[in-house]
Parts: structure tokens; C-alpha cells; sequence
């Protein structure tokens, strides 16, 4: 029997690119989405601080994201690919075919290599801890199947719908589970409106203090700061009503801010298991904390004159 020359045509080869980038993509975002799992639920007291929780949501909806699109188009390129073979056999010695798998293969044995590298360095330096041993287990775990599923294919053995059903399943219940942790798009809106608020709080406040260093007296309200020979400021609006905040003057040294927030604020990562207080604290020089239940709420804020000393009069 006559062996059959099949030639490579610009569809043969935007096909197998298209597969493999979508396959590349989809690995590193589901990697990711692990990894981003791993960060809330064993969240690190040395570096996971309250930024650290939100840009790991932020994270895992970019994943999410690129999930939803890509991994969608890797298996019908797959699939597409595959019925191809099943009608010319032929086609799967395509060299461009052949490259694209044993780069495959080539990546993925350099990934695993560095996983059990960086596994043995960490476990050498004392610095095994679990968050680290499960980001080592999830790059090893993903990088071998795919080893494992493109040296079958390279053999023609791979067991085509096996492997995409149990992929898609996984990956199905990681964006599921993405859209649990990290809230709905509706939450992360009103989420961001209460960072923005929070956000505008913090500039008035700087702007009355400003006011009082100059000054030697607290602003009576926010249009004093607009209206002040030192220094034009407007103050800010909340984002979603347009309202005015709150600012009102308690004492000689002492004022309040009050916004109205629409969800609570998320914790610090490293003391998020702990009760919410009930009400912010206030400072003591530079400390601040501006965590927040849901609904109206007022941070009480008093100068320290030590701390923020008048700027001596020049002659």
C-alpha cells in the first residue's frame, strides 16, 4: 500500500496554532485560578494583607475570564482537529502537527523539572510551607497530565473524549467555585464603589489636616476647603448618588467622616476568621483603619498636635 503525501495547507496550520495556544492559555489561567485559591484560604501573615485579598478576586475573575472564552475554543479546535484524523488518518504525520507535540512535551517536562526543583530548594530551606507545597502540587499535577495526554497523543492512543470530559468537568467546577469566592459582578461593582468611597474619605480627611496645619483650626465644612486662600480643593462625591459625605466638626481637634457603604469591607487577610468590629477605630498619630460594616458609617478622627505640628511662622 501506497503511503499517501498529505500536504500542510494554511488551515492545517492555523488549526494546530490555534489548538496549542488556546491549550498554553487555558493552562495558565486554570494554574492560576489554583494559585489564587490557594492565597485566600491559606492566606500568608508575612505579606497577604487587606489589598492582597482583593487582588486575589481580581485575579481569579481574570482567570475566570480567559477560561470562559478560551477553553471553550481549545476544544473545538481539539474536537474539529480530531474528526479531521478520523477522515484523512494521514493528516496526524503533518510535520506541523509533530513540533507543536513534542514542544508540548518539551514545555511541560522543563515545567515539571523546575516544580520538583523548587520543591527540593524550598524543602532544603526550611521554607516548605503548606501554601507553597499545594501551588508545587497543582503546577506538577496539571503539567503531568498534559505530559502524560500529548505523549499518548504523539502515539495515537490518547483517549480523546475521556480526557476532554474530565478537563471540562475540573474546569467547570473551578469557574463555578471562582464565582463563589470571589463574588458576583454585581458585588464586586458595589465593591468598588465602597473602595472608591473609602478612597474619597481618606483625601478629605488629608484636606482637613492640611487646613488645620495651615491654619491652626478645623475646617467648619468641606466648602471651607474649596474656598481657602491656601489651597483649592473640591471635595468629592460618592460615585454612585452623587451625595455629598458627611463631614462634621466634634471637637477642637477632632471631626467625623460618614459614607454610606453598601457592603462590608473585606477584612485583612491575616485576621480575617476574627469577629468584624462593630465600629472603626480611630487613630493615634498615623494609624488609621477604615474597615466598615454595610450601611451608614462615621470614622471619628482626632488630630494629634504632636504628631502634626504646626508649620513654624516665617518672619
Amino acid at each position: 500500500m501506497e503511503n499517501v503525501q498529505v500536504k500542510t495547507g494554511p488551515k492545517d496550520v492555523f488549526l494546530h496554532l490555534l489548538a496549542i495556544i488556546a491549550l498554553y492559555v487555558s493552562t495558565g489561567s486554570f494554574i492560576a485560578l489554583l494559585f489564587q485559591y490557594i492565597n485566600v484560604y491559606l492566606p500568608d501573615k508575612a505579606v497577604d494583607q487587606y489589598y492582597s485579598l482583593q487582588s486575589a478576586y481580581a485575579s481569579m475573575r481574570w482567570s475566570i475570564a480567559l477560561l470562559f472564552v478560551v477553553y471553550p475554543v481549545y476544544v473545538w479546535a481539539s474536537w474539529f482537529l480530531n474528526k479531521e484524523y478520523k477522515i484523512e488518518p494521514q493528516k496526524k504525520e503533518m510535520k506541523i502537527r509533530k513540533w507543536l507535540l513534542y514542544f508540548t512535551l518539551f514545555a511541560t517536562a522543563l515545567l515539571i523539572i523546575g516544580d520538583l526543583v523548587a520543591l527540593i530548594y524550598s524543602f532544603l530551606q526550611g521554607e516548605l510551607t503548606a501554601r507553597f507545597l499545594y501551588k508545587i502540587l497543582a503546577v506538577l499535577l496539571v503539567a503531568a497530565i498534559i505530559f502524560k495526554y500529548y505523549l499518548m497523543d504523539l502515539k495515537n492512543s490518547a483517549p480523546y473524549k475521556i480526557f476532554a470530559y474530565a478537563v471540562s468537568v475540573l474546569v467547570a467546577l473551578a469557574v463555578i467555585g471562582g464565582f463563589f469566592v470571589a463574588g458576583s459582578p454585581q458585588e464586586a461593582r458595589l465593591r468598588h464603589f465602597d473602595d472608591i468611597r473609602a478612597q474619597n474619605l481618606q483625601e478629605i480627611q488629608s484636606q482637613v489636616v492640611y487646613y488645620w496645619q495651615q491654619k491652626g483650626v478645623l475646617p467648619q465644612n468641606t466648602a471651607a476647603l474649596k474656598n481657602n486662600d491656601i489651597n483649592i480643593f473640591i471635595a468629592p462625591l460618592d460615585p454612585e448618588t452623587g451625595a455629598p459625605y458627611a463631614y462634621t466638626v466634634t471637637g477642637v481637634l477632632s471631626f467625623s467622616l460618614c459614607a454610606n457603604f453598601a457592603l462590608p469591607s473585606l477584612p485583612d487577610q491575616t485576621t480575617r476568621y476574627a469577629p468584624m468590629p462593630v465600629k472603626p477605630y480611630g487613630i493615634d498619630g498615623i494609624a488609621q483603619n477604615w474597615e466598615h460594616p454595610a450601611g451608614n458609617i462615621c470614622f471619628e478622627r482626632t488630630i494629634d498636635p504632636d504628631f502634626y505640628k504646626l508649620p513654624e511662622k516665617t518672619r
